[in-house]
C-alpha cells in the first residue's frame, strides 16, 4: 500500500539500493522497482572477479579519477567517501582489505554475501521490491507508469529516484531505455567507457588468435601509456591497460575517425639490447625463429610481419617490437562495455540531483554524465550519488510537504 511519503527507488543496482537504504532508515516507506527478476545482478556480476568496492589512495587524488566531472561528484563522494564505504560493507559483516595495488575488496571476493546481507537489512526497514516491472515513463497525471507481467500499471509517488544505470550489459537490466522518458537537451550521448576497441587488422588474424593474450605490454595512443595483459577478441583488444586509456582512445576517434597506437612488445628491454640479440643470432635463422627466441608469442610475431618488411634488419626487427604500430577504428560496442559515459547532465538537475523539468525526480548512479577507471572508482561513485539523491528528496519534501 503506498502512503503520502512513499519514495518510489526505480532501479535496484548499487545506486538504487544506496537511496533506499538511505531513504527507509529516516522512516519513508519506500518501494524498489526494477525490471529484472532479482535485484542488483550487474553488482553481483562485478564481485565474480572479487568486487573492487573502492580504492585507498588519497581523497584528493582519489577525485581526479572523475575528470572532468570531478568537481560535480566532489561534494558528494567527500559526504560519502571510500572510508565509509569500507565501514558500511563491515557493518554488513563483510570485512574488507587493501590489495597491493590500492584496490579494497569484501574478505569474501565476491558480493553475494554482502548483497544478501543488505537485502536483510532493507527487509527489516520494511523496504519493499517490486520486481519484474520496467518503467515506462509518466502517464498524463504524472503517475510513473511500468510495464508488468500482469500488464500496465500506474503508480503515484512523493518523490522517485531514478537509478537505471548506463547501457553496458544490457542483459543485467541497465539497457539504457530510460532515455526516451528524459528531455533529449538534458542528455549527453550514452558512449562505451572501460571498453575495448575494434582494430583494423585483418579478420584471419582475430580468427587465429581470438582469445590470445599479448602478457606485460605497453601500449601508448592519444599521449599516454599503460602496461599490462592486453587480450585479442574476435575484432579488437581489451584488457586493462586498453580500458584505461579508452576515454582518450574514444575521443581521439571522434575527433579523427582513425587512431595509430603503439605496441611496446618487450618493455623490459631497451631497443638497444634487443638488437645486439638479434645480431647474435645465427644469419640463417629464419625471422620468426628469432623473434620465438625473444619469447615473443605467436600473435606477437603475426603483428611484427605485419608491421616490418620480411627480410628486416636486427635494428628494424628491434624498432618494431618496440614500436609496434596497430590501427584503431572504433571503442566496441556499447553493451560489451564494463561501463557507460553520457547521461543526464549537470546543467539539468539542481544540487540535490533533482530533475529541473520534473520537480519531485532525483537521479542517481550511471544515469548521471560522468565516468571513471575500473579501481573501485565506478561503485563509490554509484553509493555516494544514491546516498545524495536521498538526502536530496528528503530536503526537498522539508520544503514541500
Amino acid at each position: 500500500m503506498l502512503t503520502p511519503q512513499t519514495i518510489a527507488v526505480i532501479g535496484a543496482g548499487p545506486a538504487g539500493l544506496a537511496a533506499a537504504e538511505s531513504l527507509s532508515s529516516d522512516g519513508f516507506d519506500v518501494v524498489v522497482y526494477d525490471q529484472m527478476p532479482s535485484p542488483a545482478r550487474k553488482f553481483l556480476m562485478a564481485g565474480r572477479s572479487g568486487l573492487n568496492l573502492t580504492h585507498a589512495e588519497d581523497l584528493d587524488k582519489f577525485l581526479t579519477r572523475y575528470g572532468t566531472a570531478a568537481s560535480w561528484l566532489e561534494p558528494m563522494i567527500r559526504a560519502y567517501p571510500p572510508q565509509a564505504l569500507r565501514q558500511w560493507a563491515e557493518a554488513l559483516g563483510q570485512p574488507c582489505f587493501t590489495g597491493s595495488s590500492g584496490r579494497v575488496f569484501p574478505e569474501a571476493m565476491k558480493a553475494s554475501p554482502l548483497l544478501r546481507a543488505w537485502l536483510a537489512r532493507l527487509a527489516e526497514r520494511n523496504t519493499r521490491f517490486e520486481l519484474r516491472h520496467r518503467w515506462a515513463g509518466w502517464d498524463e497525471a504524472g503517475s510513473l507508469l511500468f510495464e508488468t507481467p500482469q500488464g500496465k500499471k500506474a503508480v503515484t509517488a512523493a518523490a522517485t529516484v531514478l537509478a537505471l544505470g548506463g547501457a553496458s550489459w544490457p542483459r543485467l537490466g541497465s539497457d539504457g531505455g530510460w532515455t526516451r522518458f528524459l528531455p533529449p537537451e538534458s542528455l549527453t550521448p550514452l558512449q562505451p567507457a572501460n571498453c575495448g576497441f575494434i582494430t583494423g587488422l585483418p579478420p584471419a588474424f582475430h580468427e587465429q588468435f581470438h582469445g590470445e593474450v599479448l602478457h606485460s605490454i605497453t601500449i601508448s595512443g592519444a599521449g599516454q601509456s599503460a602496461r599490462g595483459d592486453v587480450t585479442i577478441t574476435r575484432q579488437g583488444i581489451e584488457g586493462a591497460p586498453v580500458y584505461r586509456l579508452s576515454s582518450l582512445w574514444r575521443d581521439a576517434l571522434q575527433r579523427e575517425g582513425r587512431l595509430q597506437i603503439r605496441l611496446d612488445l618487450r618493455p623490459g628491454m631497451t631497443q638497444q639490447v634487443l638488437q645486439s640479440r638479434l645480431e647474435g643470432f645465427r644469419a640463417r635463422e629464419s625471422q620468426s625463429g628469432k623473434l620465438r627466441r625473444l619469447g615473443l608469442s605467436p600473435a606477437a610475431r603475426w603483428l611484427l610481419r605485419e608491421a616490418t618488411p620480411a627480410h628486416a634488419g636486427a635494428d628494424r626487427l628491434a624498432q618494431g617490437i618496440k614500436s609496434c604500430p596497430l590501427d584503431l577504428i572504433s571503442p566496441d560496442s556499447l553493451a560489451r562495455a564494463i561501463s557507460t559515459a553520457g547521461g543526464i547532465r549537470r546543467e539539468a538537475l539542481d544540487d540535490g540531483l533533482m530533475v529541473r523539468q520534473r520537480p519531485g525526480v532525483f537521479v542517481a548512479g550511471e544515469m548521471l554524465d560522468w565516468e571513471a577507471p575500473t579501481g573501485g572508482y565506478l561503485l563509490q561513485a554509484c553509493f555516494a550519488t544514491g546516498r545524495h539523491a536521498a538526502q536530496g528528496v528528503k530536503n526537498h519534501l522539508r520544503q514541500n510537504p
